[in-house]
Formats: structure tokens, sequence, C-alpha cells
């Protein structure tokens, strides 16, 4: 069962696209957003992952972390973030422990099959460690502007 806005975010250590370990505890201090997508380098993934980059300055600025999270390995997210010139970390959930605390990982259905797999979700981790947004199943296109409106941005 997923963890409830409100809820203190289990610890977790994942490594990023650079193979170094990124746990919660770094990211105490500043709210962290986590944005979950199920693979690096497919076109819905790009086009999320390539909004968080043009938006990356606004919300540096206003004092959020951005951290991109999948099940790929450490050196798929490296070629992605290279490729897309991404600003920002993406960390490695392959065993999928954080995206099912969290609720974004789950049954899919695609061309008629159903299948365990990331669901596109994004976090918002305040700086004490606890859940304070979620947005769950969410579509790749328009994601982020939504998610700048909601934060006032």
């Amino acid at each position: 069962m997923a963890i409830d806005v409100g809820d203190a975010v289990p610890d977790f250590t994942l490594s990023d696209d650079g193979g170094e370990p990124v746990s919660i505890r770094d990211l105490r201090g500043r709210p962290a957003l986590l944005f979950f997508y199920p693979k690096a380098m497919t076109p819905g993934c790009t086009v999320e992952a390539c909004d968080f980059r043009d938006r990356h300055e606004s919300l540096i600025a206003a004092g959020y972390q951005v951290l991109g999270v999948s099940p790929d390995p450490p050196h798929r997210n490296l070629r992605f973030r290279e490729k897309e010139h991404l600003s920002f970390p993406l960390l490695s959930d392959e065993d999928h422990r954080l995206a099912s605390t969290l609720g974004a990982w789950g049954m899919k259905h695609q061309y008629g099959k159903e299948y365990e797999g990331i669901i596109r979700s994004t976090f918002l981790v305040g700086p004490d460690g606890r859940l304070e947004r979620a947005w769950r199943n969410v579509q790749a296109q328009g994601h982020v502007r939504r998610v700048a409106e909601d934060l006032g941005l």
C-alpha cells in the first residue's frame, strides 16, 4: 500500500546516473520533486524530462530540488541525461521499492495486455522528509506545467 500525503517517506538509497548513492537524508532541508518515468529515451519520458529541464531554473529558484526516477540502470540514465542535456540527477530504482512505496508501481494496460510497471507520477517531498503532494498516474504532455502551477510558479 502506498504512503499518503503527510506520511514520512521511508529511508531509501538509490544510485544516481553516475553510480553514486543518493538517500532521503541527502534531500533533507529543501523540498524535492521526484518524478517517476517508465523508461529512459522513450518518447513520453523524453517529453516529460525535457519539460522538467526547461523549467529547472525556475524550480531551483523557488527552492525545489528535481530528481528523475526510473527502473533503468545507472548507465542508461546517464546516456539519457547526456543526450537530452538534463540538468538534474536521474536515480535508478531497479527493484521498484521506492516506486512501490509511493504508489508509482502497479498494474498497467497497453495494447490489450496487462503488466506491472512504473505509473508516471511526481511526488513533492518536504524538507522534513514527509510527502507533501502526489500527482499520480499523469500524462507526460503538460504535466510539468500543471506541477508548476500547483506550486504557484
